[in-house]
């Protein structure tokens, strides 16, 4: 049998730094004047943290569950029963057909860049063609990360590399209580990717790579593919019992297969086929359908032009534009065909020799 290796975790927090890390939240001086109930709080917030209470209110897994015993976190299970909610809403033959699209730049004018982003009027150029096509576009604006109170997308912990069974469905990792990790925005996300029909990814290119507002939600979104849904299984996240089951064998459910997808990545310089093709690469791996050669599209938007005049060279590339229009076009027809049953994906006709 395998091991659990250990030894990387730092020691815990003695109780003078937690105590002034927990006060770098209060550092206006506004705060001055009601220290002495946030010292109350940070009193209990160290009880929390020292007993690890990172879901401090459960129920009973209950019926369905591998152990109807186990508490589970109500946020959890509230989560779940949304998602599966949403499945069932998706798969209805007269549900009207839905486009997550998504706005990956982390520009906006509502934080220090003090502009909107091109990523944002290709998204919006995306929604009226989806519209004209008579088809529901839901936005998704990761932008919002870098511009609302406290919202996060906190990083993934990498359960799937330990077991595939410890990495569930809908991720269990968050919210964590005891250690503030709170104000987690994935289980809004998980459900809008799992009501949706098809989806449309529109990202600018940052060195070379995909804007780290977009690369959270796609690392945390390796739970749609192979992921546990029963966290009762596994006794929260007891790495022995997930190895134990992955070596008995896992199926590694694909939870978002068969939506189809298209993508837009622009840039200036340099990186856009690259991140182009690991986007598809990505979507491919879990199962979503290619919209074909028009449903993806990398192209550069002033390129080696001034960053000052950005905004004005997207006003000119009408071709860009209509290129953008076509993506929406092209992932709103394969969306009809797999609907429709014309078209069936290859995954749900093949069987893959090694699963993972």
């Amino acid at each position: 049998m395998t091991t659990v290796r250990k030894g990387q975790a730092p020691a815990r927090l003695e109780r003078d730094e937690f105590r002034r890390k927990f006060f770098d939240g209060f550092f206006d001086p506004a705060y001055e004047t009601v220290a002495h109930e946030l010292a109350k709080v940070e009193e209990v917030a160290w009880q929390a943290y020292q007993d690890k209470r990172k879901a401090p209110r459960t129920l009973k897994a209950g019926a369905g569950f591998a152990d109807p015993d186990y508490d589970l976190s109500i946020e959890w299970k509230a989560a779940r029963d949304r998602l599966l909610a949403a499945e069932i809403h998706q798969k209805k033959p007269d549900t009207p057909s839905r486009i997550l699209l998504i706005n990956a730049s982390a520009r906006n004018d509502g934080s220090c860049p003090g502009e909107m982003s091109k990523s944002w009027r290709l998204t919006k150029i995306a929604r009226d063609a989806l519209a004209a096509c008579g088809m529901e576009a839901d936005l998704l604006d990761l932008s919002r990360l870098t511009s609302d109170y406290d919202r996060h997308i906190h990083p993934c912990k990498g359960c799937a590399s330990t077991a595939m069974p410890l990495c569930h469905w809908p991720c269990s990792c968050y919210p964590n209580h005891a250690e503030r990790q709170t104000g987690d925005w994935m289980n809004e996300i998980y459900e809008r990717w799992v009501a949706a029909h098809g989806v449309i990814i529109l990202t600018p290119v940052y060195w070379y790579q995909t804007p780290s507002t977009l690369k959270l939600m796609i690392d945390r979104l390796v739970c749609a593919d192979g992921g546990n849904p029963d966290p009762s299984s596994t006794h929260g996240k007891d790495a022995m019992k997930a190895k134990e089951m992955e070596l008995a064998g896992w199926d590694y459910p694909k939870h978002l297969a068969g939506r189809a997808f298209g993508v837009v990545v622009h840039g200036d310089v340099a990186g856009i086929e690259g991140t182009r093709r690991s986007l598809t690469d990505w979507l491919n791996w879990m199962g979503l359908v290619d919209a074909g050669s028009f449903g993806t599209l990398d192209r550069f938007i002033g390129y080696y032009e001034s960053y000052a005049e950005s905004h004005e060279v997207l006003d000119r590339d009408t071709d860009v534009q209509e290129e953008v229009r076509n993506v929406a076009r092209a992932v709103a027809l394969t969306v009809q065909d797999l609907r429709s049953g014309r078209v069936v994906p290859q995954s749900a006709k093949l069987k893959a020799p090694r699963p993972k």
